[in-house]
């Protein structure tokens, strides 16, 4: 789950993780308030959207005046921002955050995140702040350093060290970064994140390190252990089909193919887009209906899948392990016959009772297609939306 800007400050400031003062403001009238409540003679505009790269597309700008603050907010509410992130369609801008002016003499980059080859927290560190760390690595590789925590032992002083040593620092600017970095591990692990990136992370001419930017992504698998946060999800950010799938607990990914996919399983659920387009056809969906595939929750996967105009054909590849293969034929009938799927519908079942699965598909009187494995499932899918389209 992610979050805006602004909210994630509010997050780390709860861990003592310095950042900018600032207010959210969601009209003209409150973004102007929120300067004048900050004080001072220089406030940064920003646009608040889940996508990077919004000062190159004129959603963040420092201005000197309430005027010029008025000015902008008029500019940016409820106008469409398009960056690298959001695609051509854009998103619309509902919220800004106003936030004071920061003296900069420096920038670099921070981040975080749950590495899935060790099993542990790793930071990562640049001197070039301020631009994608995507950039920085396919340019300057050399110049980002990486360090693991182990959760045995937690964050310690070697590591804040090494990261800092990496980028450059020495003396009594150590120390600040150190704080900065264990703040920032607490709040990542008490949060149950799984991705934090400062970028920039400033130090200012006074000596000091501050998120200037902030971006957090949580873990959520373990929402449920933090109310507080999941109320701070933002639907209007999300893909309607996918925020309704996740009310259903549906795992649900809109893509651009044609072909629709209900599986049970994600390596299952990616291992059946991948032999779709080995096929020549591309996925409309990544959807995983999880280990117990019931009525309910199929009837409504299919309903997500058929919401999606792009959808021409479906594909169902269900393993039959927790539940048995004839109670999962008994539950597609249903859902099919509510729904009234009127696209090609291929059905590959395999598991427990998998024969009398195929069976009461094949009595079943609706149009399915059985399949025997996923290969002859992909081709029978493909075949079917190309024929239906000649």
């Amino acid at each position: 789950m992610n979050i805006h800007e602004y909210q994630a400050k509010q997050v780390l400031a709860k861990y003592k993780v310095p950042t900018p003062k600032g207010f959210p403001a969601f009209t003209v009238e409150e973004a102007e308030k929120a300067a004048k409540d900050l004080g001072g003679s220089v406030w940064v505009v920003k646009a608040q959207i889940h996508a990077g790269g919004r000062g190159k597309a004129g959603g963040v700008k420092v201005v000197k005046s309430l005027d010029d603050v008025k000015k902008e907010a008029k500019r940016l509410l409820g106008s469409t921002l398009v960056t690298h992130q959001t695609g051509p369609e854009g998103k619309v801008v509902n919220r800004l955050y106003i936030e004071e002016a920061s003296n900069i003499a420096k920038e670099y980059y921070l981040g975080a995140l749950v590495d899935r080859a060790n099993s542990r927290v790793t930071f990562m560190a640049s001197s070039e702040g301020g631009v994608e760390i995507e950039e920085v690595a396919h340019k300057h590789p050399e110049k980002i350093i990486t360090v693991s925590v182990d959760p045995a032992t937690g964050i310690q002083g070697c590591h804040a060290r090494k990261l800092a040593y990496g980028i450059g620092l020495s003396g009594d600017k150590v120390k600040e970064f150190s704080k900065f970095v264990f703040a920032l591990y607490n709040a990542f692990v008490g949060t149950d994140s799984s991705m934090f990136e400062i970028n920039p992370l400033v130090e200012t001419k006074e000596g000091n390190f501050i998120a200037l930017d902030a971006k957090i992504n949580f873990d959520d698998n373990a929402l449920f252990r933090h109310p507080d946060l999941e109320a701070l999800r933002d639907e209007s950010e999300e893909e309607p089909l996918e925020a309704r799938a996740g009310k259903s607990g549906l795992s649900y990914v809109k893509m651009d193919g044609t072909i629709g996919c209900m599986v049970n399983g994600a390596g299952l659920a990616m291992a059946t887009m991948d032999i779709i387009k080995l096929y020549g056809a591309e996925p409309a969906n990544f959807l995983d209906v999880g280990g117990g595939a019931t009525k309910e929750k199929v009837t409504e996967a299919f309903k997500i899948i058929l919401s999606d105009k792009n959808v021409k054909g479906i594909l169902v590849n269900i393993f039959g392990g927790i539940m048995r293969c004839d109670i999962i034929a008994e539950g597609i009938i249903a859902a099919a016959k509510e729904v009234s799927i009127k696209v090609p519908l291929v059905v590959r079942l395999e598991g427990t009772n998998v024969e009398k699965g195929k069976e009461i598909l094949a009595k079943s009187g609706l149009a399915i297609t059985s399949a025997d494995n996923l290969a002859d499932a992909a081709d029978k899918a493909v075949k079917a939306i190309k024929k239906k389209a000649a």
